[in-house]
């Protein structure tokens, strides 16, 4: 495999997620666009909010870990090199940030910053 083909990509989560890959990139469309709407609106990072969202992120990078070992047929016994930890690392990560901002926007448009 000489050249990158993201429809390689599409089609191996495809294969691994299911139906699951559908919502998930639902999901990331509708909240990304919700938390950009959500900036615009207030103008500012609310720190108390942000500080809650990471601490939720940590439980939703945890999740991400728990799903990528549900749907590979490896586990974290099988990393032996650093692009196994590497990934790792990346998936906990997207995980945490991804949680992080879906949380901050839920708690956004739930209850306005009090100004």
């Amino acid at each position: 495999m000489k050249e990158l083909d993201p429809l390689v990509f599409l089609a191996v989560f495809q294969e691994m997620l299911g139906p699951l890959l559908w919502v998930m990139l639902l999901v990331i469309v509708v909240g990304t666009a919700a938390f950009i709407a959500l900036l615009l609106k207030e103008r500012t990072i609310n720190s108390r909010r942000l500080v809650r969202a990471e601490l939720a992120g940590l439980v939703g990078g945890a999740l991400a870990l728990v799903l990528m070992a549900k749907v590979s047929s490896s586990g974290f016994t099988d990393a032996g090199g650093p692009a196994d930890w590497f990934l790792i690392a990346l998936v906990f990560g997207l995980g945490l940030a991804g949680t992080a901002i879906l949380v901050y926007t839920v708690l956004g448009w739930r209850k306005p910053a009090a100004q």
